[in-house]
């Protein structure tokens, strides 16, 4: 036969941000064999013929930054994604990886994994990358090593410097990760222990990454009041390594700060002239997700959530605590004061049962609820859930998400595990992103307020993230690359989540395939799971 199957009729925006155009696809197994004119071509000489008349044919979109690790293991379909278009999936951000597993490190991933209900039996990264490869994958996946984890695994959750000897053990953490196939290093610098961390000890473990060929990536120190700062660590750092740097989630953090998205495109734009690889994503929403705990200042995460809890209980720290959150010239990414009141934070995630009917409610409900001010509500909810509690909070302004999104070297992001409506995961309250992240791109951005160009859209959804965690033969539809790949019409597509009702899938994909397979057929998912675990540029094969 010609083709496994042929893609015929459609208007093919091929990844590159060049103009659509008309052209067919050929896929033969996993791989496209041929883009271009084939009218010629007898629909009985192929197994599959795909009619995407009206239809935008792209490649598939690669998100580079998700938090798929546990739920990976759960159920590995990650069908929240693959019905926004997601062939490939980015994980082990913010710093925070399922491995290395020492005892110290696990004891920072009990509250989640108990969560998800796992066991783990592994205690390296290639055992961890070992164990996703033996999941069935609906989409392909890549995964970071978290520098937060590395730190925990050898210091633990102490607030010091390491000594030469465990600088060492750190290095080495993160050279068998790399070796094992992690792509780069993350680090989640508002996050204890990665906030813990001084410039000095990440460069030397993204130095590492820098030898083979990976790839930087950081939630920076501060995104608010502290942003530009934050972004001159993060430069000097890239600067430092050798490496490329890609800021995670762009944006100007809280009330005071709208309207500071020029300046930070400015200060990224100066780096970039001076020869610095640095790029960014975001997720175009006007709230992020974060822990709960990122409310209170760095010194009272020392020791870990455990500590934390024991100093939000007494009397006179707990006044300390508050004191600071409630200073609005604090020099540390103080989320109470960037958000414009109590109001701003909506409780998305518990883990404590108990706690269960509070997902979905702001926070000034709950402290009307316990009859108590916001921030001992606020406290007393960390205490109950053991400092588990995630919540968005509504602290963007719209004009500097838009600009965030339209620089050309911007990604868009997910930020998200990927989820399903139904099962354990089910269960919780995401952000919306979740599951409309990329839908609402083309919704809003590209047909309602027509900000980008489709062709811009589907580039920063496929070639331009690809290109940055090194994935030279995915993100871009011709000849020879693997056959990843959407069709949609773009006068469909659309994002259902909302913030009160997240747990929803997107709609208007009717194509999505992984690797050569369909994953999505007319709309509706199959039960192909033909994705991979793709290694990093140092992966050495055993």
């Amino acid at each position: 036969m010609a083709f496994d199957l042929l893609i015929r009729g459609g208007l093919l925006v091929d990844g590159t941000g060049a103009p659509g155009r008309p052209a067919d696809v050929g896929i033969t197994g996993d791989r496209i064999t041929t883009v271009g004119d084939l009218s010629a071509v007898a629909a009985n000489d192929v197994a599959m013929v795909i009619d995407a008349k009206g239809h935008v044919v792209a490649p598939g979109f690669v998100d580079p930054h998700g938090h798929s690790d546990g739920s990976v293991l759960l159920n590995g379909a990650l069908a929240s994604h693959l019905r926004q278009g997601y062939t490939t999936q980015l994980s082990g951000n913010c710093g925070y990886t399922f491995a290395p597993l020492t005892p110290p490190a696990r004891a920072l991933l009990d509250a989640d994994l108990r969560g998800l209900t796992l066991d783990p039996a592994w205690t390296t990264f290639a055992g961890f990358l070992d164990e996703v490869e033996r999941q069935p994958l609906g989409p392909n996946v890549a995964f970071l090593v978290g520098h937060g984890t590395v730190r925990a695994a050898v210091l633990g959750p102490d607030n010091r410097a390491p000594n030469d000897a465990e600088l060492v053990g750190m290095v080495a953490h993160v050279d068998e990760a790399l070796d094992a196939g992690a792509v780069g290093v993350s680090t989640g610098l508002i996050y204890a222990p990665g906030l813990h961390a001084r410039p000095a000890e990440i460069a030397v473990l993204v130095a590492a990454a820098a030898r083979r060929d990976g790839m930087y990536a950081t939630h920076m120190r501060n995104e608010g009041n502290g942003v530009l700062k934050a972004l001159d660590e993060a430069i000097q750092i890239g600067r430092e390594a050798k490496i490329p740097v890609e800021v995670w989630h762009l944006k100007a953090a809280g009330k005071p700060n709208w309207g500071r998205m020029p300046e930070i495109v400015a200060k990224i734009e100066a780096a970039r002239a001076s020869g610095i690889d640095i790029s960014a994503d975001t997720y175009a929403y006007p709230a992020w997700f974060n822990s709960f705990s990122a409310i209170v200042p760095p010194w009272a995460h020392d020791g870990g959530d455990a500590r934390m809890i024991e100093r939000l209980k007494d009397p006179a720290t707990r006044a300390k605590i508050r004191a600071e959150m409630e200073d609005p010239k604090s020099d540390w990414d103080n989320e109470w004061q960037e958000a414009p009141g109590p109001d701003a934070f909506l409780i998305a995630v518990v883990q404590n049962p108990k706690l269960l009917p509070l997902q979905g409610k702001r926070l000034t409900e709950v402290a009307h609820m316990w009859n108590k001010d916001p921030i001992d509500a606020a406290f007393d909810l960390l205490i109950e859930d053991q400092g588990f509690t995630m919540v968005a909070v509504f602290a963007m302004s719209e004009p500097d998400v838009a600009m965030a999104l339209m620089q050309p070297w911007t990604s868009v992001d997910n930020d998200s595990q990927g989820t399903a409506p139904d099962g354990l995961l089910g269960k919780e309250h995401p952000h919306p992103r979740a599951y409309g992240t990329f839908p609402r791109v083309l919704r809003k951005y590209v047909r309602e307020e027509k900000k980008l160009r489709l062709e811009e859209a589907i580039r920063k959804f496929s070639a331009l993230p690809a290109q940055r965690m090194r994935l030279t033969d995915r993100g871009v539809l011709k000849q020879g690359m693997w056959a990843d790949v959407v069709v949609f019409d773009p006068e469909k597509v659309t994002d259902k989540a909302t913030f009160e009702e997240p747990n929803q899938l997107s709609v208007g994909m009717d194509y999505v395939l992984v690797n050569g397979m369909a994953v999505i057929s007319d709309g509706k998912a199959t039960d192909a799971l033909p994705g991979k675990v793709l290694r990093g540029p140092g992966y050495k094969r055993p």
